[in-house]
């Protein structure tokens, strides 16, 4: 209920918001939560789930009474003859034929019935229900793994996010810097201090840090419209968001989940559904061995008459009822059933052969995500000291070009060494967390980490 509360005041909120202005802020939680109820894929798999709720009612509806009433209203233009011997003691010795015609019925008939069947017994119906409630909970294992898709693709285009947003920062730093030296570097030669070989060369810097913010900026504008899909968010609306990539490196946090033994992944819970309906369609199929028992009954009131006004006559309507058991009992089918059977237990060994697969990729997937977040913690590592020491070089450089004692060449190599850096601490950031995503998704805590 808290939830449904939350999700309900965060939609109004936002639609509030869009409404008021063009610039929505949130956080990863509230990109998340938006997400769950705005996605597409996760609105088509809520109907799934919806569908699944009306194939219960479906089946249970088939056990109870089937009540049908009926009218009727005919007319004979012409009565069927009915031919009898022309014989004594009926016959008539005036018609020179051996038959002699007579028509039975009336000009016009009409009735009204009505008819219940109640099933007694049918083993498939009890099989069919079971099965309609165990599909119910496949759709449920295929919403939460459809959430989980989209909690994998939002997080990681959310940090997407993040990351342009940085580098677009660093990269307007370091033009800033460039310009700097650019416009020092002029004052210099224009004095007679530096050579025109000195402007040109941080010329061609300050157009590669150009080069590379627009680019960032590109990369910043796509990365915001694949995250705006992915949230259910309108194209023309900007986004804004309020944490930055600090927030999520997490030292603590990574070292408890990389000892996290993990849950069932929803693939073994989607599997272990699938092969129990397999068992189910094998019950419903040995069911239809054994007769099945249905009671059935009919009322019924009739009346006819020469002319159309006659017939509603109550004194020519008559009534008639029925009560009885039916009762079909299987005999012979060509072997129908069995082969169906047969095609049920071979289905069943591809879906256990299929889980054991699943089981033995899980492992793998389960190490190499380890793997890969340990190893990007450390290239993390060095690619943070590595960027601590490329300002210290630059620093030095730029000190000692300034004070006359260094050259223009290495203030221009130390400062793209600086980007280079940067360029590979963010690319280092950002593989950590997409690493982090994807171990939380192979030990399947993926959903339970936002539910928590």
């Amino acid at each position: 209920m808290k939830k449904n509360l939350f999700a309900f005041l965060l939609i109004f909120s936002f639609s509030f918001a869009l409404q008021a202005q063009e610039q929505v802020r949130m956080t990863l939680e509230e990109a998340l939560s938006l997400s769950l109820e705005n996605n597409v894929n996760v609105k088509n798999a809520q109907l799934e789930t919806m569908i699944s709720k009306a194939t219960i009612k479906e089946t249970t509806a088939s056990g109870l009474p089937q009540i049908n009433g009926a009218f009727d209203l005919n007319y004979n233009p012409a009565i069927p003859v009915v031919f009898l011997p022309n014989e004594p003691p009926f016959g008539d010795p005036s018609i020179p034929s051996d038959v002699i015609p007579a028509r039975f019925g009336v000009s016009f008939t009409s009735s009204l019935s009505a008819n219940v069947r109640q099933m007694i017994f049918d083993g498939s119906f009890f099989v069919g229900l079971r099965a309609a409630k165990t599909y119910k909970q496949l759709t449920d294992y295929d919403l939460e793994k459809t959430e989980t898709d989209v909690i994998e693709s939002v997080k990681k285009a959310y940090f997407g996010v993040l990351v342009n947003q940085e580098r677009i920062r660093l990269a307007q730093s370091n033009l800033s810097r460039v310009d700097t030296l650019l416009n020092e570097t002029r004052a210099l030669n224009e004095a007679g201090f530096a050579e025109k070989i000195d402007v040109s060369r941080i010329q061609v810097q300050r157009n590669n840090t150009f080069t590379q913010l627009e680019r960032s900026r590109a990369a910043l504008e796509i990365s915001m419209q694949v995250l705006k899909l992915q949230i259910g968010l309108p194209m023309e609306y900007d986004l804004d968001l309020e944490e930055n990539l600090e927030e999520f490196n997490s030292l603590e946090e990574v070292s408890a989940l990389l000892e996290d033994p993990g849950n069932e992944r929803i693939e073994v819970k989607q599997l272990n559904t699938n092969i129990e309906l397999v068992g189910l369609d094998i019950k419903n199929n040995q069911s239809q061995y054994m007769p099945s028992i249905d009671f059935v009954g009919n009322i019924q009131r009739a009346g006819a008459g020469n002319e159309l006004n006659s017939v509603f006559n109550s004194q020519n309507w008559f009534g008639s009822s029925l009560l009885g058991v039916s009762m079909t009992i299987p005999i012979f089918d060509g072997f129908l059933k069995s082969a169906k059977i047969q095609k049920n237990r071979i289905q069943i060994q591809q879906l256990e052969n299929q889980r054991n697969y699943i089981r033995e990729s899980i492992r793998s997937e389960v190490f190499s995500a380890k793997t890969n977040l340990k190893n990007d913690l450390s290239l993390l590592q060095v690619q943070e000291e590595n960027l601590e020491l490329a300002r210290e070089v630059f620093d030095m450089a730029r000190i000692k070009y300034t004070e006359g004692v260094g050259s223009n060449l290495e203030v221009v190599e130390a400062d793209a060494a600086l980007i280079e850096a940067e360029i590979n601490y963010l690319s280092a950031l950002y593989d950590g967390l997409v690493s982090k995503v994807d171990l939380e998704k192979a030990l399947g805590i993926l959903k339970t980490s936002i539910e928590n």
